[in-house]
């Protein structure tokens, strides 16, 4: 991996933006408008490779604004894997679900695929890429807080890699410091919902069934994520329901894993499941929610996880975080002077409404699946909508099948197009279950059911789309 240069002594010109986080959003914001003749001063905490272990999918709606932002570079190097859709398990049987792509490129050119890697060594090309700039600063601090006056905030105050306390001033400063921001409680309310846990290790050597595809596994009570993320490793998720999270160190959480779930595993991706298990190498992470609400503070603004988190299921974030990222920077380019705040804050308010396309689409997926297939597993109506959605994809055709993965995967961000598909899943399910083979009290028992999933989804896609 390349080494990232601090770029701090390059330049000695006041900076126009101070970007706070040199994540996916922060790193990619910095290339952006520096590209754009902005001077930018980007701090971060902790300029090593970064370990986690979500990220890891950029989804082809994503891809398409990393190649509007002139970043589609930073996928070359890393080991990333293409990924040409999905492959769902549920009681036995598999359905493929591709991509559609055909339908968004007149090619079928691979630069519409979505791609996985290690999420670490995407994060290193970005930042490489950002201070290969001369007008990128880039530092690492810790910002302690923002600095306001006369109710403007100014800049930021940090101490340095040596510890020393630092002061930098800019007439714009974007917060993007992830989804345990420090600093979004400056700026707008820190509500963040727990849904529930992400387990995650790694097999290696093993080949997937389906190469170059997202296996997931729909099971009693868990969903089963499995991808490869290098030639030669695969990464496995368990979304595990609750509050509270088995414990690692006592081998609760393994003898969970084996003994509840082991047995549901299709037996062409068992060995990878089971593999590497018992070699320490679990981690856990809280899978969490934030609405994106509005902040009323001139000379500030936030993007990335800081502003807007949704359940990792549909692997969204990044694709969420791109697409801000091109909205911001088409906005700020119509702006010369940034030293009127009050004017920048009226002129950046648009960037809500004119997100709400992508992010509400991908949110609102990420939501009712969620809702539907990792959601409180003692819910008989949560079972209906699990059974509903995965018949849809079996019996729902091959035209609605297509929508549903470009909605999902970001190619085609319409909210009156996802409320139509959740209308016709609905008609089709239930008319299904209270039809087919014949109307009959089990029938009815079933889709009175169903029809009170639906309801209680209803919410996450009204709140999604508004």
């Amino acid at each position: 991996m390349e080494t990232i240069m601090n770029t701090s002594s390059s330049s000695n010109r006041l900076s126009d933006v101070i970007i706070v986080g040199a994540g996916v959003a922060g790193s990619a914001l910095a290339f952006a408008l520096a590209k754009d003749g902005r001077g930018v001063h980007l701090i971060e905490r902790d300029l090593t490779q970064p370990k986690r272990i979500t990220g890891e999918l950029l989804q082809p709606g994503g891809y398409l604004k990393l190649l509007d932002l002139g970043l589609q570079d930073c996928v070359n190097g890393i080991d990333a894997q293409q990924v040409f859709g999905y492959v769902v398990y549920k009681d036995g049987r598999a359905i493929r679900t591709p991509y559609p792509l055909k339908n968004y490129s007149d090619d079928n050119s691979d630069a519409m695929n979505g791609t996985t890697f290690h999420h670490g060594r995407f994060v290193q090309k970005l930042r490489i890429k950002a201070a290969s700039l001369p007008n990128v600063k880039l530092e690492q601090g810790t910002v302690t807080c923002l600095i306001k006056e006369k109710g403007r905030i100014k800049g930021v105050r940090y101490k340095n890699k040596s510890g020393t306390e630092m002061v930098a001033h800019a007439p714009l400063t974007i917060v993007c410091d992830g989804c345990f921001s420090n600093l979004r409680r400056f700026l707008c309310n820190t509500k963040v919902d727990k849904l529930s846990y992400l387990v995650g290790w790694v097999a290696e050597n093993y080949e997937l069934p389906y190469a170059n595809h997202g296996h997931v596994v729909i099971t009693d009570p868990s969903v089963i994520l499995i991808y490869s993320i290098s030639s030669s490793e695969i990464r496995c998720f368990v979304d595990v329901f609750g509050q509270n999270l088995p414990s690692i160190s006592t081998g609760e959480l393994s003898h969970y894993l084996k003994n509840v779930l082991g047995h549901q595993i299709p037996p062409e991706l068992y060995s990878i499941f089971m593999s590497s298990m018992d070699k320490g190498n679990i981690k856990a992470i809280p899978c969490c929610s934030k609405r994106a609400v509005p902040h009323c503070s001139p000379g500030a603004f936030l993007i990335g996880d800081a502003l807007n988190m949704r359940h990792p299921l549909t692997g969204g974030g990044m694709t969420v975080a791109l697409s801000d990222v091109v909205i911001l920077r088409n906005l700020l380019r119509s702006l010369r002077d940034l030293n009127d705040a009050s004017a920048t804050f009226r002129h950046l308010q648009s960037f809500y409404t004119l997100r709400k396309p992508m992010a509400a689409t991908i949110n609102t997926m990420a939501a009712v699946l969620y809702k539907s297939f990792g959601a409180d597993p003692a819910n008989e109506s949560r079972r209906e909508i699990e059974r509903a959605c995965y018949n849809f994809l079996i019996n729902g055709g091959a035209f609605f099948t297509s929508e549903f993965m470009a909605l999902l995967s970001g190619l085609s961000p319409c909210r009156p197009k996802m409320l139509l598909l959740f209308i016709y899943l609905a008609i089709h399910s239930i008319l299904g279950r209270l039809l087919f083979p014949f109307p009959s009290p089990r029938g009815i028992l079933s889709g009175a059911r169903l029809i009170l999933g639906i309801v209680s989804i209803f919410p996450a896609v009204v709140d999604g789309m508004f």
